[in-house]
């Protein structure tokens, strides 16, 4: 176990980015805890206000972003007592601001609605990401050269730009998960951008529009894989962030 931490954490450079992933997923995992209990009334927390305005979290967690950012920036190495105490601090303030990340994107405090699910959606994205990351996994597929490829920049140029591109098609067909995994995982890229768009992607309206059944097939596909996949994600985030509040039922008017 030391020898493999040594050799997988300790000499690459990477026990600052375990700190922050460490601390980005306790303090959203903490966070979540509290703001459950202060939903249903239980436990001796609450909301923080000054002056009668709510302060919601993303607050303090832009503060220890900015703190952690700038600490690690000045500590200017990958090691030693800073550099571990800023990785804390900034994964702390990073698991805060995405916490709330729908009130930033809606700017309108939508956290235990429909949209609010969002926040979950990019926590449990910035997660996979960096613990893909922390694995070894380089962006656009670098890691998958050999020593003598790396030395060769044309090569890794064109692997960079051909890896980009596929995430590029993918995102185009309406498949935004994929194009960021396709990042970091360059067959996940190739998948995403060999298969049929989702029928309202721009992939879709610019060249299905004259296919009626390859945009049929599209629909098809889009249908078959959200009635199979929406409710698993669904029960998912509920699992992680709690249930959203049930929409009003709006009457109609009366004349």
């Amino acid at each position: 176990m030391g020898h493999w931490w040594e050799r997988n954490i300790l000499e690459p450079g990477k026990l600052p980015l375990l700190l922050a992933l460490t601390a980005f997923v306790v303090t959203f995992g903490v966070t979540r805890v509290i703001v459950r209990l202060i939903r249903a009334g239980r436990g001796p927390f609450g909301n923080v206000e000054a002056g009668g305005l709510h302060i919601h979290h993303v607050v303090p967690g832009v503060v220890l972003t900015v703190a952690g950012g700038f600490g690690a920036v000045a500590s200017g190495s990958s090691q030693g007592a800073g550099m571990a105490i800023s990785a804390v601090v900034f994964g702390m303030g990073v698991g805060l601001v995405l916490d709330e990340f729908a009130l930033i994107l809606h700017l309108d405090d939508v956290y235990w609605t429909e949209e609010g699910r969002q926040s979950v959606e990019v926590v449990v994205l910035t997660a996979a990401l960096v613990g893909l990351l922390l694995a070894g996994f380089a962006p656009f597929g670098v890691n998958d050269l050999s020593a003598e490829e790396l030395q060769d920049r044309g090569t890794v140029i064109a692997n960079i730009a051909g890896n980009f591109l596929l995430s590029l098609i993918a995102l185009s067909k309406g498949k935004m998960r994929v194009a960021i995994f396709g990042v970091i995982v360059p067959l996940v890229a190739l998948v995403g951008a060999v298969r049929l768009a989702r029928p309202d992607s721009p992939w879709a309206r610019r060249f299905y529009g004259r296919r009626p059944r390859a945009r049929a097939r599209a629909i098809l596909r889009a249908y078959r894989h959200d009635r199979r996949w929406a409710g698993p994600r669904r029960a998912l985030q509920d699992w992680i962030g709690g249930k959203p509040d049930p929409r009003p039922v709006r009457l109609p008017d009366r004349h």
